[in-house]
C-alpha cells in the first residue's frame, strides 16, 4: 500500500501499474469483441457493393454543409491519432517497462482509436461530397505541426486532459449522429454512436486514473487540476489549417460551424468540468496543502464565471467555405 508521504508522480505511478492492469479487460475490449470499419460500411466484394454507395450517397446528400463540415473536421482529428500515441509516449514514469500496465493501456487505447478515422475516412470518400485532396491536406498538416496541450511531460496534467477531451469528443461524436438522424442517414448515426461509445469508455478510465491519483497524492493532483483550467483544454486539432491557410486558422472555422450546430459549444466545456468536480469528489477532499486548497477554490468557482462568459458570447453568424467541400 502507498503510504501518505509518497509525492513522488514515479511511485505513485508504479504503485497504480497493477491496478490498470488488472483492470485492462473492462478498460478496453478485445479484438476479437471490437466491431470493425468494415462493419458499417458497403462490403466491395459483394456483387451489391455499388449499389449500397449509390444508395449511401444519396443519404449523404441530405446533410448540411455546416454538419458534414463539423464531420470532417472530427474526421482530421482523429486521423492525426500518431500524434496522440507520440505524446502519450513522451509522458514521465509510463513506458519504461513495454509490458507494464501503462505501456499496455497506450498501446490498447491507440489500437480502439485507430478504427475511428479508418471508419470516418471510408465514410467521407464514398459520400462523395468531400474533396479528399483537400481533406488529406489537412490530415498530413495536422499531424506535421503537432499541437501544444499545456500538459508538458506531466501524467497527472495528462490525465486531467484526456478526460476532457474525451468526454468533449464523445459529445460531439454523438450530436453530429444524431442530427445525421434527424435528416434520415442512419448508417451515419450508428457509425457515430458506436465511435462515441468508445470515447464514453475511454473518458470513464482517464476519470479512474484521476481518481486514484486523488486518494493518494491529491495536493499534487489539486495543483495540476487547477493549472490546466487556467491555461483552458485546447482540442487536440487547435492548429488544423487548410492548404494555403495560416495555422490554427481552419480550427476556428470548423468550431464555430460546431457551435451553429449545438454540436459543441462553449456551455458544453463548462457542463464538462462541472461533472468532473462533481465525479472526483473535489468539495469533499481533505488533507491539501495551503496551495492546493487555494486551487480547489479556484476549480470550484470556474464554473460560475465561465457560464457567465458563455452567456455573453454570440452564436457565429459567418459561414466559411471549407476547401474540403465543393
Amino acid at each position: 500500500m502507498i503510504t501518505a508521504s509518497v509525492t513522488s508522480r514515479s511511485e505513485v505511478l508504479q504503485y497504480m501499474e497493477s491496478f490498470v492492469k488488472e483492470n485492462m479487460g473492462s478498460f478496453l475490449k478485445s479484438v476479437e469483441s471490437s466491431w470493425q470499419p468494415a462493419d458499417f460500411l458497403p462490403d466491395s466484394r459483394l456483387d451489391t457493393f455499388f449499389d449500397e454507395v449509390k444508395l449511401l450517397r444519396e443519404r449523404a446528400k441530405e446533410l448540411s454543409y455546416d454538419l458534414l463540415a463539423v464531420l470532417i473536421g472530427d474526421t482530421i482529428t482523429e486521423e492525426a491519432l500518431p500524434n496522440y500515441e507520440a505524446w502519450f509516449h513522451e509522458l514521465d514514469d509510463l513506458n519504461r517497462d513495454p509490458d507494464n500496465g501503462w505501456a499496455q493501456w497506450i498501446r490498447g487505447w491507440t489500437a480502439e482509436e485507430n478504427r475511428h478515422g479508418d471508419l470516418l475516412n471510408r465514410y467521407l470518400y464514398l459520400s462523395g461530397r468531400v474533396n479528399m485532396r483537400e481533406f488529406e491536406v489537412s490530415t498530413q498538416y495536422l499531424i506535421a505541426d503537432g499541437f501544444d496541450l499545456g500538459t508538458a511531460h506531466d501524467p497527472y496534467r495528462a490525465f486531467v486532459y484526456t478526460s476532457y477531451q474525451e468526454t468533449a469528443t464523445n459529445l460531439s461524436h454523438r450530436r453530429v449522429g444524431t442530427l445525421a438522424r434527424k435528416v434520415g442517414e442512419d448508417q451515419l448515426s450508428k457509425i457515430c454512436g458506436m465511435i462515441a461509445g468508445d470515447e464514453t469508455r475511454h473518458a470513464r478510465v482517464y476519470k479512474t486514473f484521476v481518481e486514484k491519483i486523488f486518494e493518494v497524492d491529491a495536493s499534487e493532483m489539486m495543483l495540476a487540476f487547477e493549472d490546466m483550467m487556467r491555461k483552458k483544454i485546447v482540442m487536440p486539432a487547435h492548429y488544423m489549417r487548410e492548404l494555403g491557410v495560416d495555422i490554427g486558422k481552419t480550427f476556428g472555422h470548423f468550431t464555430d460551424a460546431a457551435q451553429r450546430l449545438g454540436v459543441y459549444t462553449s456551455h458544453d466545456y463548462t457542463d464538462i468540468l462541472d461533472t468532473l468536480i462533481a465525479d472526483w469528489k473535489i468539495d469533499q477532499i481533505t488533507g491539501l496543502t495551503g496551495p492546493a486548497e487555494k486551487a480547489r477554490e479556484y476549480v470550484m468557482a470556474l464554473p460560475n464565471r465561465l457560464r457567465r462568459v458563455a452567456d455573453r458570447m454570440p452564436v457565429p453568424k459567418l459561414e466559411y467555405k471549407f476547401k474540403w467541400i465543393e
